[in-house]
């Protein structure tokens, strides 16, 4: 029988949904215990699942939705799905009040386009967070929204807190004339911390005539930092190992001495790594990559606390890794300090694929295969 583009169009993207829990294909990095990003979503979809009848139902009208789409939006939204991402897709401006229904449940079209394709645990819009590469980023209901599952994200949900990873002294309570008032030796697992000295590799830059930073990066792999310190002036900065059409800090064209099997078994893990974005807000954090990433930052917690925990973030899900408002009542040094002598408040270490603390046989970040640094300027 003749078959039209459409249909084939169509026939490819059902076969690429979002695999459900317990199907035996479900993404690694969508299920696990623990962390800021799941609880309640997971004993969700393990309680409902997905039986035969709502199956088919929700094939039938996923169906009839995408027949009712255009041939080249078809197309969009097929790139972004197939490559998870990692292709730059435009948006897909869809009419946003076109309602479905499956079971009992009514869902827009975008919401259930995130579901079949994305999340299939997903039960509100609450739960997201659009991406600033969006053009309906900042938008309130508008007649057309996007529809790209991939420029989405999920929020992580820090009301239910994590299991306690990792906790350490928060230096930032300090008064800024403290003796020991530079980063902990806890901090680094007692190496020598290298970040100030290279931060001249940035200062440089705006010497020179450069746009002023916002933040600048270092990766580190275990002890020894590999690379140059990047410095981002961009509102957004992609880091990771290996993305199609990747702009950004490629991880993988640095030169690493390190003949480690874990840590090159990990920086293979990184993939499509993170997505990082200054907002009005503060910074977030997405993890683009197929494997949890563990974020530790002062204004995650409570400011009042002694303790700085490490959250684990899922897949797909973002987290505010640094808030403006809150960094802004943290005690804190002055401009030179600062410059010389990064707090634990204005910095926020990423570890890939491993995590540290007392869960764990790595107590310090600096035992971790491949990490990152993120040195903000508050200038």
């Amino acid at each position: 029988m003749f078959r039209t583009k459409r249909s084939g169009l169509i026939r490819r993207l059902w076969k690429s949904r979002a695999p459900v829990e317990g199907d035996g294909e479900a993404d690694r990095g969508t299920h696990g215990s623990g962390g800021c990003c799941m609880g309640k979503a997971t004993k969700v979809a393990k309680s409902n699942g997905n039986s035969p009848g709502s199956e088919a139902e929700l094939k039938a009208l996923t169906h009839m939705i995408l027949k009712k789409i255009k041939e080249k939006q078809l197309e969009v939204l097929l790139q972004a799905v197939e490559s998870k991402g990692g292709a730059r897709s435009p948006c897909l401006l869809l009419p946003s009040k076109v309602d479905a229904k499956v079971g009992q449940q009514s869902y827009s079209l975008p919401m259930l386009l995130y579901k079949v394709f994305r999340w299939p645990d997903l039960r509100h819009s609450s739960e997201l967070k659009r991406l600033s590469c969006c053009e309906s980023y900042g938008k309130i209901n508008p007649e057309l929204v996007c529809c790209n599952p991939h420029h989405m994200s999920r929020l992580c949900e820090l009301e239910s807190p994590p299991p306690p990873y990792s906790r350490y002294p928060m230096d930032y309570l300090k008064p800024p004339d403290s003796p020991d008032s530079g980063p902990s030796s806890s901090e680094t697992g007692g190496t020598t911390y290298s970040a100030p000295v290279g931060l001249s590799d940035s200062l440089a830059l705006q010497e020179s005539g450069e746009r002023a930073h916002w933040c600048v990066v270092a990766y580190w792999e275990e002890k020894t930092r590999v690379g140059r310190l990047y410095s981002v002036q961009e509102p957004s900065l992609d880091i990771f190992y290996d993305l199609p059409q990747g702009n950004g800090f490629c991880l993988g064209q640095l030169c690493s001495d390190n003949k480690s099997q874990l840590v090159q078994m990990v920086r293979a893990k990184i993939g499509y790594g993170i997505q990082l974005t200054r907002e009005s807000d503060g910074v977030w954090v997405y993890n683009r990559s197929c494997y949890p990433i563990f974020i530790k930052s002062a204004t995650l917690d409570n400011p009042d606390s002694r303790t700085l925990l490490v959250h684990k973030v899922f897949p797909g899900f973002s987290i505010k890794a640094f808030d403006y408002e809150k960094a802004g009542s943290l005690q804190r040094p002055n401009d030179h300090e600062f410059t010389q002598q990064p707090r634990t408040g204005f910095t926020v270490q990423i570890s890939f694929v491993k995590g540290w603390g007392q869960c764990y046989t790595r107590q310090f970040i600096s035992s971790c295969p491949c990490w990152l640094e993120v040195i903000f300027n508050t200038r």
